[in-house]
């Protein structure tokens, strides 16, 4: 009996649990990974943090000033005639059309001020001011 067991031949088996359990862990690792790309096109500035900042997905502009007053729009510096330009045509296109404020805020608050009343004049009215999440 033990001559049979010996001379028996076992089929390869392939054990496909683990190849699943990494396939899980990719798929993961990716989803998380691309949560943290969302603002890759933006300037970095030092943002003030707000306890109930709430996050909006439709925006068409994202507009920065930093701290020397400089405009960005997405990661592009560009003049204030040409960002209003652009916005009064996007904003006829669209009539969502929303933009996003991302200020320093070591800012001169006149400055913000300033561009959201030239927004507003151009009869854009879906404005947002964009702050750090709370702590």
């Amino acid at each position: 009996m033990r001559l049979r067991e010996r001379h028996q031949i076992k089929q390869p088996s392939l054990i496909i649990i683990p190849m699943i359990d990494i396939m899980f862990f990719l798929l993961v690792f990716f989803m998380m990974s691309t949560l943290y790309m969302v603002n890759m096109k933006t300037v970095d500035v030092d943002m003030p943090a707000a306890q109930h900042a709430e996050k909006k997905l439709h925006v068409t502009y994202v507009v920065t000033i930093r701290k020397d007053g400089s405009l960005w729009l997405e990661d592009q510096p560009i003049g204030e005639a040409e960002l209003l330009t652009k916005a009064q045509q996007s904003y006829q296109n669209d009539p969502q059309f929303a933009v996003v404020v991302r200020a320093d805020q070591g800012l001169d608050y006149g400055m913000v001020i300033g561009l959201l009343d030239e927004f507003k004049a151009l009869g854009i009215t879906h404005i947002g001011l964009a702050a750090d999440g709370g702590k």
